[in-house]
Protein backbone atom coordinates (compact mmCIF):
# COMPACT_ATOMS: atom_id res chain seq x y z
CA UNK A 1 0.00 0.00 0.00
CA UNK A 2 1.75 3.34 -0.72
CA UNK A 3 2.58 5.55 1.90
CA UNK A 4 -0.13 8.26 2.89
CA UNK A 5 0.17 12.06 1.51
CA UNK A 6 -2.03 13.31 3.53
CA UNK A 7 -3.00 13.26 6.98
CA UNK A 8 -6.17 11.14 6.54
CA UNK A 9 -4.49 7.61 6.23
CA UNK A 10 -8.06 6.26 6.02
CA UNK A 11 -9.64 8.73 3.17
CA UNK A 12 -6.19 7.61 1.48
CA UNK A 13 -6.90 3.92 1.99
CA UNK A 14 -9.88 3.98 0.86
CA UNK A 15 -9.31 6.37 -2.35
CA UNK A 16 -6.04 4.12 -2.99
CA UNK A 17 -8.54 1.13 -3.10
CA UNK A 18 -10.99 3.05 -5.42
CA UNK A 19 -8.37 3.77 -7.66
CA UNK A 20 -6.83 0.02 -8.11
CA UNK A 21 -10.94 -1.01 -8.88
CA UNK A 22 -10.44 1.31 -11.46
CA UNK A 23 -7.14 0.17 -13.11
CA UNK A 24 -8.32 -3.27 -13.24
CA UNK A 25 -11.54 -2.46 -14.83
CA UNK A 26 -9.89 -0.43 -17.69
CA UNK A 27 -7.21 -2.75 -18.26
CA UNK A 28 -9.15 -5.88 -17.72
CA UNK A 29 -9.45 -8.34 -14.45
CA UNK A 30 -5.83 -10.05 -15.82
CA UNK A 31 -3.79 -6.89 -15.42
CA UNK A 32 -0.77 -8.30 -14.12
CA UNK A 33 0.89 -6.36 -11.25
CA UNK A 34 -1.66 -3.63 -11.32
CA UNK A 35 -0.76 -2.55 -8.28
CA UNK A 36 3.02 -1.51 -9.88
CA UNK A 37 0.93 1.66 -11.62
CA UNK A 38 0.11 2.92 -8.43
CA UNK A 39 2.28 6.03 -7.22
CA UNK A 40 4.25 5.97 -3.91
CA UNK A 41 4.08 9.40 -2.54
CA UNK A 42 7.61 10.97 -1.18
CA UNK A 43 7.86 14.43 0.18
CA UNK A 44 8.76 17.14 -2.11
CA UNK A 45 8.74 17.90 -5.88
CA UNK A 46 10.84 20.49 -7.15
CA UNK A 47 9.08 23.16 -9.35
CA UNK A 48 10.60 25.78 -11.38
CA UNK A 49 13.40 26.29 -8.58
CA UNK A 50 11.74 25.67 -5.84
CA UNK A 51 10.30 22.67 -3.55
CA UNK A 52 6.96 22.13 -2.48
CA UNK A 53 5.11 19.67 -0.67
CA UNK A 54 3.60 16.60 -2.65
CA UNK A 55 0.43 17.63 -2.20
CA UNK A 56 0.65 21.04 -2.98
CA UNK A 57 2.44 20.09 -6.28
CA UNK A 58 -0.41 21.46 -8.87
CA UNK A 59 -1.35 23.64 -11.72
CA UNK A 60 -4.10 25.06 -13.50
CA UNK A 61 -6.87 23.56 -15.25
CA UNK A 62 -6.24 25.29 -18.04
CA UNK A 63 -2.57 24.46 -18.27
CA UNK A 64 -1.54 24.83 -22.17
CA UNK A 65 0.18 21.06 -22.14
CA UNK A 66 -2.53 19.50 -20.41
CA UNK A 67 -4.73 20.43 -23.37
CA UNK A 68 -2.06 20.05 -26.45
CA UNK A 69 0.31 17.45 -24.97
CA UNK A 70 2.71 20.13 -25.33
CA UNK A 71 4.91 18.65 -22.66
CA UNK A 72 8.60 16.88 -23.06
CA UNK A 73 9.74 14.85 -20.31
CA UNK A 74 12.41 11.78 -19.61
CA UNK A 75 12.43 9.00 -17.25
CA UNK A 76 15.86 8.17 -15.18
CA UNK A 77 16.45 6.20 -12.34
CA UNK A 78 18.83 5.80 -9.53
CA UNK A 79 19.83 3.08 -7.90
CA UNK A 80 21.56 1.94 -4.55
CA UNK A 81 24.59 0.64 -5.96
CA UNK A 82 27.39 -1.00 -4.46
CA UNK A 83 29.00 2.46 -4.59
CA UNK A 84 26.15 4.11 -2.97
CA UNK A 85 23.12 5.90 -4.23
CA UNK A 86 23.72 6.98 -8.13
CA UNK A 87 21.46 7.92 -11.05
CA UNK A 88 22.07 6.04 -14.01
CA UNK A 89 23.43 8.01 -16.69
CA UNK A 90 21.81 11.52 -15.83
CA UNK A 91 23.82 14.15 -18.15
CA UNK A 92 22.41 11.30 -21.09
CA UNK A 93 18.92 11.87 -19.90
CA UNK A 94 19.22 15.40 -19.17
CA UNK A 95 20.49 16.19 -22.62
CA UNK A 96 17.55 14.83 -24.38
CA UNK A 97 15.49 16.82 -22.25
CA UNK A 98 16.87 19.78 -23.49
CA UNK A 99 17.01 18.26 -27.25
CA UNK A 100 13.27 16.95 -26.72
CA UNK A 101 12.45 21.34 -25.85
CA UNK A 102 15.07 22.00 -28.91
CA UNK A 103 12.50 20.34 -31.09
CA UNK A 104 9.33 21.31 -30.16
CA UNK A 105 10.71 24.79 -29.71
CA UNK A 106 10.42 25.10 -26.14
CA UNK A 107 12.83 27.34 -24.26
CA UNK A 108 13.81 25.56 -20.43
CA UNK A 109 14.27 28.23 -18.22
CA UNK A 110 17.34 26.59 -16.80
CA UNK A 111 20.53 25.30 -17.75
CA UNK A 112 21.59 21.48 -18.03
CA UNK A 113 24.36 22.10 -15.54
CA UNK A 114 21.02 23.60 -12.83
CA UNK A 115 18.49 20.67 -13.64
CA UNK A 116 21.40 17.99 -13.15
CA UNK A 117 21.73 19.32 -9.45
CA UNK A 118 18.04 19.87 -8.93
CA UNK A 119 17.35 16.25 -9.73
CA UNK A 120 20.42 15.39 -6.95
CA UNK A 121 19.16 17.84 -4.73
CA UNK A 122 15.47 16.41 -5.41
CA UNK A 123 16.44 12.95 -4.35
CA UNK A 124 18.81 13.71 -1.37
CA UNK A 125 15.87 16.20 -0.03
CA UNK A 126 13.63 13.10 0.06
CA UNK A 127 15.88 11.02 1.67
CA UNK A 128 15.12 8.17 -0.94
CA UNK A 129 18.29 5.44 -1.79
CA UNK A 130 16.61 4.43 -5.01
CA UNK A 131 13.81 5.89 -7.16
CA UNK A 132 12.18 6.46 -10.43
CA UNK A 133 12.52 10.46 -11.74
CA UNK A 134 10.59 12.62 -13.71
CA UNK A 135 11.28 15.80 -15.10
CA UNK A 136 8.44 17.17 -17.07
CA UNK A 137 9.06 20.61 -19.22
CA UNK A 138 5.79 22.02 -20.13
CA UNK A 139 3.94 25.20 -21.27
CA UNK A 140 1.62 26.74 -18.44
CA UNK A 141 -1.19 28.71 -17.83
CA UNK A 142 -1.78 31.56 -20.54
CA UNK A 143 -3.44 31.64 -23.81
CA UNK A 144 -5.69 29.04 -25.05
CA UNK A 145 -5.88 28.00 -28.45
CA UNK A 146 -3.72 25.50 -30.38
CA UNK A 147 -0.76 28.63 -30.53
CA UNK A 148 0.91 28.95 -27.20
CA UNK A 149 1.82 32.70 -27.48
CA UNK A 150 3.64 33.59 -24.52
CA UNK A 151 2.60 30.82 -22.20
CA UNK A 152 5.33 29.91 -19.42
CA UNK A 153 7.53 27.16 -19.64
CA UNK A 154 7.47 25.33 -16.76
CA UNK A 155 9.91 23.28 -15.08
CA UNK A 156 8.95 20.15 -12.32
CA UNK A 157 11.05 17.14 -10.86
CA UNK A 158 9.37 14.78 -9.25
CA UNK A 159 11.07 10.83 -7.69
CA UNK A 160 9.14 8.02 -6.24
CA UNK A 161 10.03 4.31 -5.55
CA UNK A 162 9.04 2.47 -8.41
CA UNK A 163 9.80 -1.61 -8.94
CA UNK A 164 10.22 -3.25 -11.82
CA UNK A 165 8.09 -2.11 -14.89
CA UNK A 166 6.98 -5.41 -16.24
CA UNK A 167 7.66 -6.91 -12.91
CA UNK A 168 9.71 -8.61 -11.44
CA UNK A 169 8.86 -12.63 -12.82
CA UNK A 170 9.17 -10.42 -16.50
CA UNK A 171 12.83 -9.55 -15.43
CA UNK A 172 13.49 -13.35 -14.65
CA UNK A 173 11.12 -15.54 -16.95
CA UNK A 174 10.21 -13.25 -19.58
CA UNK A 175 7.02 -11.51 -20.85
CA UNK A 176 4.04 -12.32 -23.68
CA UNK A 177 4.14 -9.49 -25.93
CA UNK A 178 1.17 -9.01 -28.72
CA UNK A 179 1.78 -6.81 -32.10
CA UNK A 180 -0.70 -4.03 -31.64
CA UNK A 181 -3.60 -3.07 -34.25
CA UNK A 182 -1.71 0.53 -33.59
CA UNK A 183 1.03 1.72 -35.89
CA UNK A 184 3.91 4.39 -34.95
CA UNK A 185 3.66 7.71 -36.22
CA UNK A 186 4.92 8.09 -39.72
CA UNK A 187 8.28 10.16 -39.03
CA UNK A 188 7.02 13.99 -40.94
CA UNK A 189 3.82 13.28 -38.50
CA UNK A 190 5.03 14.20 -35.68
CA UNK A 191 8.91 14.25 -33.83
CA UNK A 192 9.46 11.05 -33.09
CA UNK A 193 13.02 12.12 -31.86
CA UNK A 194 11.16 13.81 -29.10
CA UNK A 195 10.24 12.55 -26.03
CA UNK A 196 6.91 14.69 -26.27
CA UNK A 197 3.55 13.45 -23.75
CA UNK A 198 1.28 14.16 -26.85
CA UNK A 199 3.44 10.84 -28.60
CA UNK A 200 2.40 8.59 -25.59
CA UNK A 201 -1.21 8.68 -26.37
CA UNK A 202 -0.17 6.26 -29.23
CA UNK A 203 1.46 4.22 -26.53
CA UNK A 204 -1.22 4.29 -24.17
CA UNK A 205 -3.47 2.81 -27.23
CA UNK A 206 -1.49 -0.11 -28.10
CA UNK A 207 -0.70 -1.01 -24.32
CA UNK A 208 -4.38 -0.72 -23.25
CA UNK A 209 -5.13 -3.15 -25.77
CA UNK A 210 -2.58 -5.75 -25.00
CA UNK A 211 -3.47 -5.64 -21.52
CA UNK A 212 -7.26 -5.94 -22.23
CA UNK A 213 -6.00 -9.19 -25.03
CA UNK A 214 -4.31 -11.07 -21.80
CA UNK A 215 -0.62 -9.71 -22.65
CA UNK A 216 2.06 -7.82 -21.21
CA UNK A 217 3.34 -5.58 -23.77
CA UNK A 218 2.65 -4.07 -27.15
CA UNK A 219 4.10 -4.20 -30.36
CA UNK A 220 4.45 -1.72 -32.64
CA UNK A 221 5.19 -1.58 -36.37
CA UNK A 222 6.30 1.36 -38.62
CA UNK A 223 3.76 2.91 -40.83
CA UNK A 224 6.32 0.24 -43.47
CA UNK A 225 4.93 -2.39 -41.61
CA UNK A 226 8.52 -3.36 -40.09
CA UNK A 227 9.10 -3.90 -36.00
CA UNK A 228 9.80 -0.25 -34.10
CA UNK A 229 9.42 -0.62 -30.29
CA UNK A 230 6.76 -1.08 -27.65
CA UNK A 231 4.56 1.36 -25.87
CA UNK A 232 7.71 2.32 -23.45
CA UNK A 233 10.67 0.43 -24.90
CA UNK A 234 13.17 -0.64 -27.66
CA UNK A 235 13.55 -3.94 -28.76
CA UNK A 236 16.26 -6.52 -29.57
CA UNK A 237 16.35 -9.42 -31.40
CA UNK A 238 18.99 -12.35 -31.48
CA UNK A 239 18.83 -14.63 -34.84
CA UNK A 240 21.78 -17.00 -35.72
CA UNK A 241 24.29 -14.95 -33.74
CA UNK A 242 23.20 -11.88 -34.61
CA UNK A 243 21.52 -9.29 -32.78
CA UNK A 244 19.17 -6.62 -34.27
CA UNK A 245 17.77 -3.21 -33.14
CA UNK A 246 15.63 -1.80 -35.66
CA UNK A 247 17.32 1.88 -36.75
CA UNK A 248 16.53 5.08 -35.78
CA UNK A 249 13.57 5.84 -37.88
CA UNK A 250 10.34 5.97 -36.35
CA UNK A 251 11.86 5.07 -33.24
CA UNK A 252 12.92 6.64 -29.89
CA UNK A 253 16.71 7.34 -29.27
CA UNK A 254 16.72 5.34 -26.10
CA UNK A 255 19.46 5.91 -23.76
CA UNK A 256 19.14 2.01 -22.82
CA UNK A 257 19.42 1.05 -26.44
CA UNK A 258 22.23 2.81 -26.66
CA UNK A 259 24.27 1.47 -23.41
CA UNK A 260 23.00 -1.91 -24.33
CA UNK A 261 24.37 -1.61 -27.78
CA UNK A 262 27.83 -0.33 -26.51
CA UNK A 263 27.83 -3.04 -23.97
CA UNK A 264 27.20 -5.68 -27.20
CA UNK A 265 30.25 -4.46 -28.39
CA UNK A 266 32.80 -4.65 -25.17
CA UNK A 267 31.82 -8.37 -25.19
CA UNK A 268 32.71 -8.45 -29.41
CA UNK A 269 28.86 -9.82 -30.25
CA UNK A 270 27.93 -9.01 -33.52
CA UNK A 271 24.97 -6.34 -33.27
CA UNK A 272 23.30 -4.61 -36.73
CA UNK A 273 21.02 -1.87 -36.68
CA UNK A 274 18.31 -3.27 -39.62
CA UNK A 275 14.72 -3.79 -40.09
CA UNK A 276 13.04 -6.50 -39.39
CA UNK A 277 9.47 -8.03 -40.03
CA UNK A 278 7.08 -9.61 -37.54
CA UNK A 279 7.65 -12.78 -38.86
CA UNK A 280 11.17 -12.96 -38.07
CA UNK A 281 10.71 -12.17 -35.01
CA UNK A 282 8.53 -14.73 -34.70
CA UNK A 283 11.31 -17.19 -35.18
CA UNK A 284 14.28 -15.44 -33.57
CA UNK A 285 16.01 -17.39 -31.26
CA UNK A 286 15.83 -14.73 -28.16
CA UNK A 287 14.31 -11.41 -28.11
CA UNK A 288 14.27 -8.35 -25.17
CA UNK A 289 12.72 -4.68 -24.58
CA UNK A 290 15.32 -2.11 -23.03
CA UNK A 291 14.07 1.01 -21.32
CA UNK A 292 14.92 2.99 -18.69
CA UNK A 293 11.53 1.82 -17.08
CA UNK A 294 11.76 -1.67 -18.39
CA UNK A 295 15.25 -2.09 -17.70
CA UNK A 296 15.91 -5.26 -19.98
CA UNK A 297 13.20 -7.71 -19.64
CA UNK A 298 13.42 -10.76 -22.01
CA UNK A 299 10.15 -11.81 -24.34
CA UNK A 300 9.36 -15.34 -24.17
CA UNK A 301 6.28 -15.12 -26.85
CA UNK A 302 4.75 -12.92 -29.29
CA UNK A 303 1.38 -13.23 -30.50
CA UNK A 304 1.47 -16.80 -28.72
CA UNK A 305 4.74 -18.15 -30.74
CA UNK A 306 7.13 -18.92 -28.23
CA UNK A 307 10.73 -16.91 -29.04
CA UNK A 308 13.08 -19.38 -29.03
CA UNK A 309 12.81 -22.00 -26.35
CA UNK A 310 10.23 -20.06 -24.50
CA UNK A 311 12.69 -18.82 -21.53
CA UNK A 312 15.44 -16.22 -21.52
CA UNK A 313 18.08 -17.17 -23.95
CA UNK A 314 22.00 -16.95 -23.26
CA UNK A 315 22.36 -13.70 -25.04
CA UNK A 316 19.71 -11.59 -23.08
CA UNK A 317 20.89 -13.13 -20.22
CA UNK A 318 24.23 -12.03 -20.28
CA UNK A 319 23.48 -8.39 -21.72
CA UNK A 320 20.97 -8.17 -18.75
CA UNK A 321 23.42 -8.86 -16.20
CA UNK A 322 25.98 -6.72 -17.53
CA UNK A 323 23.64 -3.75 -17.52
CA UNK A 324 22.90 -4.50 -13.82
CA UNK A 325 26.54 -4.64 -13.00
CA UNK A 326 26.76 -1.80 -14.81
CA UNK A 327 23.64 0.60 -12.41
CA UNK A 328 24.35 -1.16 -9.54
CA UNK A 329 28.10 -0.08 -9.69
CA UNK A 330 29.79 -3.17 -10.13
CA UNK A 331 31.70 -2.74 -13.68
CA UNK A 332 34.99 -0.20 -13.47
CA UNK A 333 34.35 0.16 -17.08
CA UNK A 334 31.25 2.40 -17.37
CA UNK A 335 31.48 4.07 -13.32
CA UNK A 336 31.33 7.15 -15.73
CA UNK A 337 27.91 6.46 -16.07
CA UNK A 338 27.11 6.64 -12.80
CA UNK A 339 26.13 10.33 -10.60
CA UNK A 340 26.63 9.91 -7.23
CA UNK A 341 23.64 11.42 -5.08
CA UNK A 342 25.97 12.37 -2.48
CA UNK A 343 29.93 13.60 -3.66
CA UNK A 344 32.65 12.05 -1.87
Amino acid sequence: MPRAASNNGTLHTLRTREMRKKTIDNFGAGCYKCHLLMLQATEKIWMNGAFVKWDDAKVHILTHSLHYGTGVFEGIRCYKSDLGSAVFRLREHVNRLFESAHICQIQIPFTREAVIEAILETIRVNKIDACYIRPLAYLGYGAMGIFPKENPVQLSIAVWPWGSYLGDEGLKNGIRVKISSFTRPHVNSTMVRSKTTANYANSLLAKREALKDGYDEAMLLDTDGYVAEGSGENVFMVRKGVIKTPPLTSILEGITRETLMQLAVDRKMRLVEERFTRDELYIADEAFFTGTAAEITPIREVDNRAIGSGKPGPVTKELQAAYFDCVYGRDNTHKDWLSFVHAG
